[in-house]
């Protein structure tokens, strides 16, 4: 018999970590009321529980997912815990509960409130990450391509593949400041690695030109006469802009050219105002 506690789980922020809550939940029988990062812990009015972080358990309950569920519930709840979605560890505990008891089905029971927030969220999630894949800038720094996004979801993990595999020879950091995070690259090897703090130094006279050139080319095939800036933020939201070159703003991220230097690489087509 599992009841509700007036407990509140505190875990290190780590997938395993989760894990460990499920496990933890499974053990004692008890449902909390939230689970948290414990930095969090000191100014909640609740008592807390500290989950550690332990790969035996870990193992087992990640071992029991694509067994009792399939191995879609496993991808799932991964990308879940990449979302910005509030109390989402707890969502997760809660959605695992009702796949262990229903087994594959839980993947279809999206009248389920738990299953529906969830499923919204990784749709959230997974347009956002294919919007960064046209929408990111790079600049030239140091022989070293650098971008910087801002997104509402930890996208990077579902970055990495596209640009590893896009720029196989190249150098690159897309630097994460909402998570503060960074995914690096060089020729077949990437990592994604904590960056607090980021301080780029001044890009040089070849990269400004570029960047010039870009917002030329944009500002050259726009047609004044079809300017619509609604249809313009529909297709390009405006969240977005501040790292985009082709608005001419001064930032620091650009469009990457050609390493020949000859022309520049376009990572997507602007938006055509209609």
């Amino acid at each position: 018999m599992y009841s509700q506690s007036d407990l509140i789980y505190c875990y290190d922020g780590s997938f395993d970590g989760l894990l460990c809550c499920v496990f933890e939940s499974y053990e004692k029988k008890e449902i909390p009321m939230d689970i948290v990062l414990a930095d969090e812990a000191h100014s909640l009015l609740f008592a807390t529980k500290k989950i550690s972080t332990d790969l035996y358990k870990a193992g087992r309950v990640l071992d029991s997912i694509p067994r009792k569920m399939g191995i879609s519930a496993l991808d799932f709840v991964r990308h879940s815990f990449l979302t910005c979605l509030a109390q989402k560890e707890l969502y997760i505990l809660l959605f695992l509960r009702l796949g262990y008891r229903h087994g594959p089905a839980v993947m279809n029971m999206l009248t389920e409130d738990i299953v529906n927030k969830l499923f919204k969220a990784v749709q959230h999630l997974e347009r956002e990450s294919h919007l960064f894949k046209g929408f990111l800038r790079f600049s030239i720094i140091n022989n070293v391509l650098v971008g910087e996004i801002e997104p509402k979801n930890y996208v990077l993990p579902l970055l990495v593949q596209h640009f590893c595999e896009r720029y196989p020879e190249e150098r690159f950091l897309i630097h994460d400041k909402t998570h503060g995070m960074g995914l690096v690259y060089r020729p077949y090897q990437s990592a994604v690695i904590s960056i607090e703090e980021l301080e780029l130094p001044e890009v040089d006279e070849d990269e400004k030109t570029f960047r010039e050139l870009w917002q030329l080319f944009y500002d050259t095939i726009a047609i004044q006469g079809r300017y619509n800036p609604q249809c313009r933020m529909s297709h390009m939201p405006k969240r977005y802009w501040k790292y985009m070159t082709e608005f001419g703003r001064q930032t620091q991220t650009s469009i990457p050219r050609d390493r020949s230097g000859s022309s520049d690489t376009l990572l997507s087509i602007p938006a055509h105002e209609t």
